[in-house]
């Protein structure tokens, strides 16, 4: 057993650290040791399966909170909050109530004196349904947002290595290993780097455009997020480089827990768009007016149902008459109804609805329909982070190379802007006649490289850089060589089966990651003919013009 089994086994100081002592421990400003000590581990062996079950007490699973969403009867209740709804669902009450209580049964009178209040309750369903479709089709898509969350990590514990432990069963102290393509499960020190550079892709939680370099390096205690250089945050990508991490927060104490918990209190809070206060303000106003009418309407027919007789100048020997008094009022009730829009509200949500529609259609999500007229009312929106903007995904559009001369140069436009290799093609290309030069770049592009290619239902996404991945995509248009050895092997079901060819004639030895100083990646290769190579890979983005 490790020295985190030997060593702290016994201990309780864990157990006796209130939730807010634990929140507070500034991993990113103590060296690795400190770290060690407080969260009673070895780097090497990791923590003991006897305390397991002790952190598992006291820390609980790595996960997010799973907040109840409404049910579907209090999203239909919310749609009826608004005044001109619930002004017209009292008249269409009133007038239902009045129609069953003077209607003849079964004539055509009774089923005529009912058209006007099932007309509006019509209307007033449709609208409902609507709306809570709409929120409950972005709450399901909300839930997605999950998905951010790694399901599975390699950790260490009794010192030995276990692949693929679901993320939720992490625990503060867990010593885990990071790869390329890998999300954090949770928040991390940074304890080892396996690899000269550790760059990590965070735009999800920070806004940054590009990925960032992280180290082993102590921090100040006050830094911010985009200063913890030494700490993973849960969600992001590992895009360059191999670490081994100590967890020190999971579950809803990462940054991206606290997120989770500041969206839920901002949707408990939310407040009403400038449509929604107008519309409030318009059935007020209607509301009180048409109320004062029927008010009046019904007293200035008083005497028609309300009369008396002066005896020695009082008034006496009154006769009411019901049936009047209630014929009156459905003349009031019915000012009232014609006064009222019952189509307003329809016509509202079926515009709000087909606004909800096209914003989908862009790929952005609208929780509640209002909030598309917000969006209409927007005329500039500010960003500091453009490159966050874009899908974060590459293509090459053109290659180049060089021809039978060195002052010559060929070139070929490349079709495609996705990450499926069969999306487009090369432009006046031979499939199979790679020239020596044609060669050296495909094998460049495929072997001097860390990022992949994947598939989910019907889709391309990528592991690793951008660019690395579009490389890739280019070396499966481009093909093999004709004459290539067991050329014929690479018909199979793997997406980069050129670039996978590639990867087993030249046998990749060692590896120097890529640098932001000297914008490069290399790789030693031992190749079948027993040669060793460098490949080189130079980025020379800084060379371009500003825009």
């Amino acid at each position: 057993m490790g020295k985190g089994g030997e060593d702290y086994g016994s201990r309780e100081t864990i157990n006796s650290k209130s939730d807010e002592d634990r929140d507070i421990f500034p991993a990113w400003a103590k060296d690795v040791e400190e770290c060690e000590k407080h969260y009673q581990v070895n780097r090497r062996s990791g923590i003991n399966s006897g305390d397991v079950g002790r952190r598992r007490r006291i820390y609980g699973l790595n996960e997010l909170e799973k907040h109840e969403g409404p049910s579907i009867w209090s999203l239909m209740l919310d749609q009826f909050n608004g005044t001109l709804d619930r002004t017209l669902l009292a008249a269409a009450v009133i007038s239902f109530v009045l129609a069953w209580c003077n209607g003849e049964e079964g004539g055509e009178m009774e089923i005529t004196a009912f058209v006007e209040p099932l007309v509006i309750f019509l209307m007033l369903i449709i609208n409902a349904i609507v709306g809570v479709w709409q929120e409950n089709n972005a709450e399901k898509a909300l839930e997605a947002l999950k998905e951010i969350q790694s399901e599975h990590a390699t950790v260490i514990r009794d010192g030995n290595k276990i692949h693929k432990l679901p993320a939720k069963e992490l625990l503060p102290g867990d010593i885990v290993e990071l790869k390329v393509g890998d999300k954090v499960p949770a928040d991390m020190r940074v304890v080892e780097l396996v690899c000269s550079t550790l760059r990590v892709e965070q735009g999800s939680l920070t806004g940054e455009s590009e990925a960032v370099n992280k180290n082993t390096k102590v921090v100040p205690p006050d830094a911010d997020i985009q200063g913890k250089k030494c700490i993973l945050f849960a969600g992001t990508t590992v895009v360059n480089g191999n670490c081994v991490c100590l967890v020190t927060q999971i579950g809803m104490e990462t940054e991206i827990g606290k997120g989770h918990k500041q969206i839920y209190a901002a949707s408990q809070s939310e407040e009403d768009t400038p449509l929604k206060k107008k519309l409030n303000e318009f059935g007020e106003v209607l509301t009180m007016i048409t109320g004062v009418v029927c008010v009046l309407v019904w007293l200035i027919n008083l005497e028609y149902f309300l009369n008396w007789e002066y005896v020695n100048g009082w008034p006496w020997n009154f006769r009411f008459s019901f049936e009047k008094c209630t014929y009156y009022f459905e003349i009031g009730v019915a000012l009232a109804v014609a006064a009222i829009p019952e189509g307003l509200p329809a016509v509202i949500t079926t515009c709000l609805a087909l606004g909800t529609l096209k914003m989908a259609q862009k790929n952005a999500l609208v929780r509640k329909l209002p909030s598309v007229e917000t969006l209409g009312c927007t005329t500039v929106i500010c960003s500091d982070k453009t490159g966050t903007l874009t899908t974060s995904q590459m293509a090459v559009i053109k290659l180049v190379a060089m021809g039978g001369t060195v002052n010559k140069l060929r070139s070929f436009k490349v079709d495609g802007t996705t990450y499926n290799p069969y999306d487009g093609y090369i432009h006046d290309w031979n499939p199979g006649q790679l020239d020596a030069n044609l060669q050296m770049i495909a094998k460049i592009a495929a072997v001097c490289n860390d990022a992949g290619i994947a598939q989910s239902d019907h889709k391309f996404f990528s592991h690793g850089m951008p660019t690395e991945a579009a490389l890739k995509v280019l070396v499966e248009k481009m093909g093999l060589p004709a004459g290539f050895s067991d050329a014929s092997a690479i018909t199979g079901d793997d997406i980069l089966r050129c670039c996978c060819k590639w990867n087993e004639y030249e046998k990749r030895i060692a590896t120097l990651e890529f640098d932001h100083d000297r914008k490069s990646m290399g790789v030693i290769v031992n190749s079948r003919s027993g040669k060793k190579s460098l490949l080189v890979k130079v980025f020379l983005l800084s060379l371009l013009p500003q825009r």
